[in-house]
């Protein structure tokens, strides 16, 4: 007997889309009562945060301008947010803060002024607060936008690695390894991603990466029961080269972690375009159907053929995991909130299919969950979910952007065939509660936003 008929019984719904949805609802039933589910710490309670001092964070940012991600995580810090549709005020301050870059259109430094927070010229001094010992609790990390380099290999050289080691140089003279959160993935390079990763272990710094996207509200809900056999994966996103491939990574990492037997790590790598990306479609390695799947929704209200959106550009990464699981993260036109998965489990023709939903105003809802995220692993010293998702995530991303200057060249990737245990993180996931308060007739503040009580 298949999950899927553990789930539907002697109730068989007819169509595929039905079929679907009725999955996820029951799917969701099913999961819950395989386990308990956590509790939705909110940081609501005022007594609690009273315990002890607020921890005080450090946050260093490559710049700060409107919607850039130092923007859109900070606000999240300094004003009350929604969160699962409970306003809430973070329960750590923002001690300090480090600009890497300052252009002509900055709004960092207006933003600390108004917020009374600390603006230092040096990575250290911001995390000693010009005393010259650690002086806070939490390192944010925020490298991404700003002007640097892009490679030969169309990667931006963002300066997460160095952010990293200079933070890391004050812990280690401190002899305390306070949490650090890193913005997406981990570097450009995966030898120095791996370095980032081994220093943080071998010090005993609580270390937590990654996307926003896989916080979101997925549409309709969807739980993916205990021991389910994936057989593959496919990913949708609309966005650029390298920046948003990885965030559709994150989503297809978010749920093939959780399949019977856990990670066992990717073997290879492979970034397809054009008509070799159709070719292998039609030859079985990624499945179209699914792909379909994914954007029904979309589908039905466009009325354009699947192939012909892909065509605007056709591009895709082809992930061949260890334990022959396939994931395929696809580029489907050009949107900041496309981003969808659909799977196949062994042994069931069916397909299921969700979107994550991160609210009105663009793509910047995505980041209350976020935020909430983070604040949870500066305050309980441990991320919600592995690092070691955004390490596989951060290899996956680097071997693809080589296959792509190889001319989509398969990529070996034994360095990324390991193993890591899935962790439930729905405690810091939007649930969709939020979305009844902040609607598409919500106005989107300029600045930093406050918003409003439920």
């Amino acid at each position: 007997m298949t999950i899927t008929d553990r789930i539907y019984g002697n109730h068989t719904p007819s169509g595929r889309l039905q079929s679907r949805r009725q999955f996820l609802r029951d799917a969701a039933l099913l999961a819950g009562s395989a386990c308990t589910v956590p509790r939705l710490d909110l940081f609501a309670d005022d007594a609690q945060q009273a315990k002890g001092a607020r921890p005080k964070v450090a946050a260093i940012v490559t710049e700060f301008t409107y919607r850039s991600h130092g923007h859109v995580i900070l606000e999240n810090f300094v004003e009350p947010y929604l969160f699962n549709g409970k306003l809430l005020t973070s329960p750590v301050d923002v001690a300090s803060i480090y600009f890497d870059q300052l252009p002509k259109n900055e709004t960092g430094t207006q933003a600390a002024r108004d917020y009374k927070i600390p603006v230092y010229k040096t990575i250290p001094e911001a995390l000693c607060l010009g005393t010259g010992d650690l002086a806070v609790d939490a390192v944010l990390l925020i490298g991404e936008h700003g002007k640097y380099p892009v490679n030969d290999l169309g990667q931006h050289e963002y300066p997460r690695k160095r952010f990293f080691d200079e933070t890391v140089n004050v812990l280690e003279r401190a002899k305390k390894p306070v949490p650090i959160f890193n913005d997406k993935h981990l570097s450009y390079r995966w030898d120095w991603a791996k370095e980032m990763y081994d220093t943080a272990k071998r010090l005993g710094i609580p270390f937590m990466a990654g996307s926003s996207v896989p916080l979101a509200q997925r549409r309709p809900a969807f739980e993916l029961p205990a021991g389910a056999e994936i057989e593959e994966i496919v990913s949708v996103q609309g966005g650029p080269v390298e920046s948003y491939d990885f965030h559709g990574l994150e989503v297809l990492q978010s749920l093939a972690e959780g399949r019977k037997g856990g990670e066992t790590g990717i073997s290879s790598v492979e970034f397809l375009t054009g008509d070799a990306l159709f070719k292998a479609a039609d030859a079985g390695r990624w499945s179209l159907d699914l792909a379909e799947a994914a954007v029904a929704d979309e589908q039905a209200v466009r009325k354009v053929p699947l192939r012909e959106l892909i065509r605007q550009p056709a591009r895709a990464i082809l992930l061949q995991y260890k334990d022959g699981l396939k994931g395929t993260v696809l580029s489907v036109g050009y949107s900041a909130v496309r981003w969808s998965a659909a799977l196949k489990l062994k042994n069931d023709a069916a397909t299921f299919a969700t979107y994550f939903y991160g609210g009105p105003w663009n793509n910047r809802g995505f980041f209350r969950a976020l935020a909430h995220a983070i604040q949870q692993h500066f305050v309980e010293r441990k991320s919600p979910f592995p690092v070691e998702r955004t390490l596989l995530t951060t290899g996956a991303l680097d071997a693809a952007m080589h296959s792509r200057h190889a001319n989509g060249q398969p990529q070996p990737t034994p360095h990324l065939e390991f193993a890591y245990e899935a962790a439930d993180f729905r405690t810091v996931r939007e649930m969709g509660r939020t979305w009844d308060t902040i609607t598409p007739e919500t106005p989107e503040p300029r600045g930093m936003k406050r918003d409003p009580a439920p």
